[in-house]
């Protein structure tokens, strides 16, 4: 099962992360825990991202439907959830975040000097912050993360920011950076704001979002 939405939202220390319980196997991190009294989780961490598989503890049998979407009742999502549980608790033991949303409104606010409007709704998340000429070069807000692909609904800041269409392909690694939400991908981005992004390439992004749109 792919956890890969947690490493979008904080940055794990392999040290934290071999103090809980993790392994060294090869060019891998890897821990076995028990979940209940029937099944035990394995967890694998690597460059190509974090995921788990579960397994009955008496055959050592892997248990398949935890990763099959449709097969859906109690007993198979309390699985789910103890395993959804375990992998937050690992998060919060072995990942290390800092709060990039507060930061960024701040750049926003006092180096650029743009205070943020909420166009749609008083209570709104979604922070507006334009250009001179009235438009808009980035937006604040909270989505989900299976808005950006991943399976998880759990909340993630991010902001939308305009971007020179010739580089947006190379721009996007969907892992900080991604096709825009809700908006045209051809001219707009969405990155994350989590400790995974480089804040010096956020404000980069940002200040050039804010040139093309005064441009427009």
């Amino acid at each position: 099962m792919n956890f890969n939405h947690l490493l979008v939202s904080a940055i794990p220390q392999k040290e934290k992360m071999l103090g809980y319980g993790f392994e060294q196997k090869e060019d891998f991190l890897f821990l076995k825990k028990p979940l209940n009294e029937e099944f035990y989780a394995e967890v694998v961490y690597s460059e190509k991202g974090l995921g788990a598989e579960v397994f009955e503890r008496e055959s050592g049998e892997k248990y398949f439907l935890v990763d099959v979407k449709s097969a859906t009742g109690a007993f198979v999502n309390g699985i789910r959830a103890e395993l959804a549980e375990l992998m937050e608790e690992i998060a919060g033991a072995c990942f290390e975040g800092e709060d990039v949303k507060a930061r960024y409104v701040d750049f926003l606010e006092k180096e650029l000097g743009v205070k943020g409007d909420y166009p749609w709704e008083k209570d709104s998340d979604a922070a507006v912050f334009r250009c001179k000429n009235g438009k808009w070069f980035a937006l604040v807000m909270k989505i989900r993360f299976k808005n950006l692909g991943f399976e998880s609904d759990e909340p993630v800041w991010v902001v939308n920011l305009k971007a020179d269409w010739e580089k947006i392909s190379a721009l996007v690694d969907r892992k900080s950076i991604f096709p825009a939400w809700h908006m045209n991908k051809k001219y707009w981005i969405t990155v994350v704001l989590t400790a995974v992004t480089d804040f010096e390439v956020l404000k980069s992004l940002t200040l050039r979002s804010q040139e093309l749109v005064e441009k427009a």
